[in-house]
């Protein structure tokens, strides 16, 4: 029995969505890319053009391969139309529980009958959502990380109900598009990937936010510490995307009634999306793009004496 699945729907045009589209496109997929407002699919193909030059440099991409993609992509703000022949639908929308729970109620009787369902959520858990799905047994968590052309991790989650059948197939699905199947034996917020990185970058957000050091000193401590990183915490938060970091943050926040993050999720809110800097996807957040500062040779060369007096500006007691 053949359960390869050829007919992706991607709910959802944000970073990551566009990224899944893009990639399951380039694997061979027939895709069709789904967002509420048509300004966030001309966001998302804004981005696939950026992506398809970062494929022919990184990868070795063929101008072919590159049509080819095109091809098998398309673009919807109509929903009954976007998943009426999907095999899997992805979900990507944003971190908010009322939204995504909206959104498999909306799209549950549009669905054909043996098309699956998986959530690209890292910090909610799919037995939060299986019964809105409608097909509780069609459904699981497949999580991506950022720059999946790079970082090819997918990390499947069960919840009790979720047939192994399903398991299979996504599992399956991860594969032939290149991803390295990552299986979360027991449910947590945050997964395998995020458990490790939100923290550290809620960490990073903190000593900023508190003031204790600059995003450019943070990132060189850590790139420093890891030598070989392309990039340090808040590289990373730009490429997340603002607006991803600001849900879970102020999402958590409240939920724990933690300050510190509600600080930090109203720092991010003041100084990136109340001037529309989304990070990487808007071409400014903690640092500009294309050629952001951690990317250039130079960031981590050794200083010389004439870092004295910046030093101790930014040491002395304000």
């Amino acid at each position: 029995m053949n359960n390869s699945i050829q007919n992706l729907t991607v709910l959802g045009a944000g970073v990551l969505g566009g990224q899944i589209a893009w990639h399951s496109a380039y694997k061979g997929k027939q895709v069709v890319v789904y967002d509420l407002f048509d300004e966030g699919l001309e966001r998302c193909k804004i981005a696939h053009q950026q992506y398809a030059a970062i494929y022919q440099k990184d990868l070795g991409a063929t101008d072919e391969q590159i049509e080819q993609t095109r091809a098998r992509l398309r673009y919807s703000t109509d929903l009954a139309d976007a998943v009426g022949a999907a095999d899997l639908v992805i979900e990507a929308v944003p971190e908010i529980p009322e939204v995504k729970s909206q959104v498999y109620r909306d799209m549950a009787p549009l669905l054909p009958a043996k098309c699956l369902i998986a959530t690209n959520s890292s910090t909610l858990l799919p037995s939060q959502f299986a019964e809105d799905t409608g097909r509780p047994a069609n459904y699981c968590a497949l999580h991506f990380a950022n720059l999946i052309w790079s970082i090819n991790l997918a990390e499947i989650m069960a919840h009790a109900g979720t047939g192994e059948h399903t398991l299979r197939s996504i599992t399956r699905f991860a594969i032939e598009i290149g991803m390295i199947p990552v299986p979360v034996r027991k449910p947590q917020n945050g997964y395998v990937i995020n458990s490790l990185l939100v923290p550290l970058l809620s960490a990073a957000q903190t000593l900023v936010t508190n003031g204790v050091a600059t995003p450019v000193t943070v990132d060189r401590t850590y790139m420093v510490m890891n030598r070989g990183a392309s990039m340090g915490p808040f590289g990373v938060i730009d490429v997340v995307g603002m607006k991803t970091v600001y849900d879970i943050t102020q999402y958590w926040g409240s939920l724990n009634q933690d300050e510190q993050a509600l600080k930090n999720a109203d720092y991010i809110k003041r100084h990136f999306l109340d001037q529309g800097k989304l990070g990487l996807q808007t071409g400014s957040g903690y640092y500009q793009y294309p050629n952001p500062a951690y990317a250039d040779p130079d960031f981590l060369v050794e200083p010389g004496l004439e870092v004295i007096d910046e030093i101790v500006r930014l040491t002395l007691p304000s």
